[in-house]
């Protein structure tokens, strides 16, 4: 240790630990090693299934309080408040955790809070991490380990103030720091000796990440405690809601917007009522004078206000019901629609062209207006159902410049045009030919003897899966002084002269592969730009 002046005994276990570990370092110094890994992999996944339990726990607490603010927000507000308190400690553990990552491994935080703890290079090191936590002092009282011990103990206060005192007892909170610790000889040590003194990084971490485990544990029992202790006899039903449940929210002009509010209560027998006021986005309950009532009838309230013009629409206001103590709670609800001309959807899922020779795939859809209820047309080529698929497929002609989509749907018996579409035709785009996954620059002939093909391949940007054939090519080579050497392939493979002239090649020597031609599935035949290599 370089951190502070060491104890004999200090100075006499540090040399054993250095002994044992060169003793083990062939095998058991590794498994020890792998697994501290284990566990903490084991420890972080526990904690991310209690950040989830605890989301859960949360989101019961919180439909409580929807159901009746009034009786459980001083116990909500404590939770909200547990909340908050283990965040600032989590995260404070955390950001503890990666600057002792980054001062034993000497990379930046960043890195520190990414890297995996099966790749950290100094898993054994024990100097600087009892240096982190001790300073220079015996007892910790001058290193981060005082720090962290100041925290737990005030995060423990502020969670247990958060109980009722003559409930506390039964509250199992955990992390203890006053318990009776002893090191191997059966010496006292406090809390921060006993867990941090020479402790490799890979026991820290592990040990750091169960105080995480530790604090959600804190955290979920005093939440979960808090929930119980609200009086569960005063509710009679587990949710009440305000829902707005549109028959649509795409009216077209001249039709009427149809809407549903349902109320789910405890007693059906219980008629809400609503307010409610067009164009605005919220309506408070102190402006109930301004607004329409509709009375509810089991449960259920029916909506309808007619569409007069176009355009985004808005409306709120709120619903009016008594809760199991007969107090009368207000839920506020608020939606939008808008009110437009029939319109078509017409999309091309690939690109925004159709290509000659392969099936150009579609959506093609109305909003509004039910799948089986539209009928899409095409001016060239065919159109048809991706047998796929829910979608359509488009196939054009060659001669074409353009193809047009029209759509007519089936609506209360009558067909109704929605509109059309302009697509442009083209051919396919060239691909690129690669040998070696390269087309210029530098290779190793021994790499390009191996690879030995021609291999085409089409842009990135192009989402077709599509399959062109090499069909010939031509290869040339400088030899020696100004010799030209060439040789034709009938299809993608290089020939046997072609090989051997590779593999006598010199550092320097340039290789053309040219007229490439490709076939694709459109049957035409293009030529490729040309690979243009040097040997190196």
């Amino acid at each position: 240790m370089a951190g502070y002046k060491e104890t004999p005994r200090q100075k006499m276990i540090a040399m054993m630990y250095l002994v044992l570990t060169a003793l083990l370092a062939l095998n058991v110094s590794k498994e020890m090693l792998d697994a501290f890994i284990v566990v903490n992999d084991s420890v972080e996944l526990t904690n991310e299934n209690f950040a989830q339990k605890l989301t859960e726990t949360y989101g019961a607490f919180e439909k409580q309080y929807q159901i009746n603010q009034n009786k459980v927000e001083p116990y909500w507000e404590k939770a909200k408040t547990a909340q908050t308190l283990s965040k600032e400690m989590v995260d404070y553990i955390k950001e503890l955790k990666y600057e002792l990552i980054a001062l034993t491994e000497k990379i930046p935080i960043d890195s520190a809070k990414v890297i995996p703890v099966g790749r950290l290079k100094n898993k054994e090191d024990y100097s600087t991490t009892t240096n982190f936590f001790m300073g220079d002092s015996e007892d910790g009282s001058k290193g981060k380990g005082k720090e962290l011990l100041q925290k737990i103990l005030d995060y423990r206060k502020n969670m247990l103030n958060l109980v009722d005192e003559k409930s506390r007892d039964k509250i199992r909170l955990g992390l203890q720091t006053d318990g009776k610790y002893h090191d191997a000889s059966g010496l006292p040590q406090n809390w921060i000796q006993y867990n941090f003194f020479h402790t490799i990084l890979a026991a820290d971490i592990t040990i750091i990440n169960k105080i995480i485990t530790e604090v959600y544990n804190a955290e979920f029992d005093v939440v979960n405690f808090l929930l119980d202790d609200i009086d569960a006899v005063d509710f009679k039903y587990d949710r009440i809601d305000a829902r707005v449940l549109p028959k649509t929210n795409y009216v077209f002009q001249g039709d009427e917007y149809q809407a549903e509010i349902i109320v789910a209560a405890y007693d059906t027998k219980q008629n809400p009522e609503v307010y409610y006021a067009e164009g605005v986005s919220e309506l408070p309950v102190s402006q109930k004078d301004r607004a329409r009532s509709i009375a509810g009838q089991d449960g259920m309230v029916q909506l309808k206000f007619p569409t007069q013009s176009l355009g985004p629409k808005k409306y709120a206001g709120f619903v009016s019901v008594k809760n199991g103590l007969g107090e009368i709670n207000y839920y506020p609800f608020s939606n939008e629609y808008f009110v437009a001309e029939p319109s078509l959807t017409v999309s091309a899922i690939k690109m925004n062209v159709f290509y000659i020779g392969v099936e150009n795939p579609v959506q093609i859809s109305v909003p509004g207006i039910p799948e089986e209820s539209i009928a899409p047309s095409i001016s060239v080529g065919t159109l048809k159902r991706d047998p796929n698929g829910k979608d359509w497929v488009v196939s054009v002609p060659a001669g074409q410049k353009e193809a047009v989509i029209s759509v007519e749907a089936q609506i209360d018996g009558k067909k109704k045009s929605m509109g059309s579409k302009t697509y442009r035709i083209k051919k396919l785009p060239d691909p690129v030919a690669l040998i070696a996954n390269k087309n210029e620059g530098l290779i190793n002939r021994n790499i390009l003897v191996a690879a030995g093909t021609i291999i085409p391949k089409m842009p990135d940007d192009f989402e077709f899966d599509l399959n062109y054939k090499i069909i010939s090519f031509k290869m040339t080579m400088q030899l020696r002084g100004t010799e030209i050497w060439s040789d034709q392939a009938s299809n993608n493979r290089l020939t046997e002269s072609m090989m051997n002239n590779i593999k006598s090649a010199n550092r320097g020597q340039k290789i053309w592969f040219e007229n490439i031609i490709a076939r694709g599935p459109d049957n035409i035949d293009r030529q490729l730009a040309p690979i243009i290599l040097t040997i190196n």
